[in-house]
C-alpha cells in the first residue's frame, strides 16, 4: 500500500522533471498564454493514455481493498462485517470543492465563483499564491465569514519548488510563514509537482497535491486512492475529478458528463469526489457553463456529504485514530455485505 499511496511503484526518480520540462518552466514566464495553452494541449494529446494507470476510473486499489475484506470474511465463514461508516451518517460519498487561484485575473474573479457556489448551497476552499500577487486581507476575512476556506498554493508558482532539495528547503520556511500568517491548514503545490518525503517539512493538517489517476499532469501517475489517507505528518486529500482546464481546454468537453460519470463511480465505492478548478479558467464562458451545470446536478443529490477540505481531513484523522470498538461523533455502525458490494 505504501508503494501505491506514495506512488513508490513508479520508482525513486518519479518526482524529477526531465530536462525538456525544466526548460519549459524556465521559459514559461516569457511565453504568451496562447502559446502555453497550445503546448499543454499537445502534451495532453500525447500523454492522455500513457501513464500506466486507467483513466478516468482506476479501480485496482479499491478492488484490492475489497478483495482483502472478502478474503478475511471468507476465512471466518462470514458474509458481512460491521464497520465505522466511511462518511458521516453513512453517506455514499464526500464532495469537496477546491480552487487554485493562479493569477491576478483569477483573484479578481473569486467573488463571482463564491456567489455561484452559494446559489447552489456549496462552500469551497480557495488556495492563494503568496509571492505572485497581493491577497487583500479583507477578501480572506470575507471568504471565512461566508463559510469558505483559505489555503496556500505553492509559493510563487514558477514550477521550481521541487527542482532540488536545496530550493525546496529554502522555500519551505516562507510557505510555513504564509500558512501561519493566514491561519491556513491546507496546501497544494503548483502544477502538482510533489515529493511526499520533502513535503513533511510543511506545517499543514492536509495536502491536496496528489490525485488518484491523471495522465495529463507534468508528473503523471497517481495514488489510485478514492479516499483520503495519512501521508506522514498530514492527511492527503487526492483530487479524484479531472481538473477544469484539462476537461474543457485539453479534452474539449462542453458538458460535465465526465465529472458526473466519475462521481457515480466514486459513490459506488463510498469514495471522495474532490475537484480542483481555477477562477482563472472559470472566467471563460465555456468552463463557467460546464462548472455551473455540474453544481446544478450535484445539488440534486441527497447521498453525499458536502464539506470543506479541512472538515474532511479532520474527520479522516479522527476516524483513523479512534480506538477499536468506538464510534466517533457523526459516524454510525455500518454493515458491509459480500452479497451487495
Amino acid at each position: 500500500m505504501e508503494a501505491v499511496l506514495s506512488e513508490g511503484q513508479f520508482g525513486e526518480d518519479h518526482w524529477k522533471l526531465g530536462t525538456v520540462k525544466q526548460i519549459y518552466y524556465d521559459l514559461k514566464p516569457l511565453l504568451p498564454r496562447a502559446a502555453i495553452g497550445w503546448l499543454r494541449r499537445v502534451y495532453g494529446r500525447d500523454h492522455g493514455s500513457g501513464a500506466g494507470l486507467e483513466w478516468p476510473c482506476e479501480s485496482r486499489y479499491a478492488d484490492f481493498l475489497r478483495a482483502v475484506l472478502f478474503h478475511v470474511l471468507d476465512e471466518r465463514g462470514l458474509d458481512r462485517a460491521t464497520y465505522v461508516s466511511i462518511w458521516p451518517d453513512d453517506r455514499h460519498l464526500a464532495f469537496v470543492l477546491t480552487h487554485d487561484v493562479e493569477q491576478r485575473e483569477g483573484l479578481d474573479f473569486v467573488i463571482r465563483v463564491v456567489e455561484l457556489e452559494e446559489r447552489y448551497g456549496f462552500r469551497s476552499s480557495f488556495n492563494f499564491v503568496p509571492e505572485r500577487y497581493r491577497t487583500d486581507p479583507g477578501l480572506i476575512s470575507e471568504l471565512r465569514a461566508r463559510g469558505f476556506e483559505v489555503g496556500v498554493h505553492d509559493l510563487n508558482h514558477d514550477g521550481k519548488l521541487f527542482r532540488s532539495r536545496a530550493i525546496f528547503d529554502s522555500r519551505a520556511p516562507r510557505i510555513n510563514a504564509e500558512l501561519a500568517r493566514t491561519g491556513a491548514a491546507g496546501f497544494r503545490t503548483a502544477l502538482t509537482h510533489r515529493n511526499p518525503e520533502w513535503m513533511q517539512a510543511l506545517d499543514v493538517e492536509y495536502d491536496l497535491s496528489f490525485f488518484d489517476s491523471d495522465p495529463f499532469e507534468p508528473i503523471p501517475g497517481g495514488t489510485m486512492s478514492l479516499w483520503p489517507f495519512i501521508l506522514g505528518r498530514f492527511v492527503e486529500l487526492p483530487y479524484t475529478l479531472v481538473q477544469d482546464y484539462t476537461l474543457t481546454e485539453i479534452l474539449g468537453e462542453s458538458s460535465p458528463h465526465l465529472w458526473l460519470e466519475k462521481v457515480e463511480f466514486i459513490a459506488a465505492h463510498r469514495g471522495m469526489a474532490l475537484l480542483n478548478s481555477h477562477p482563472d479558467y472559470l472566467r471563460r464562458p465555456r468552463t463557467w457553463n460546464v462548472y455551473e451545470a455540474f453544481l446544478a446536478e450535484m445539488a440534486n443529490r441527497n447521498d453525499m456529504w458536502s464539506a470543506l477540505p479541512l472538515d474532511v481531513a479532520r474527520w479522516w484523522r479522527t476516524r483513523f485514530d479512534i480506538p477499536p470498538g468506538q464510534i466517533p461523533a457523526g459516524a454510525v455502525a455500518a454493515t458491509w455485505e459480500t452479497t451487495t458490494w
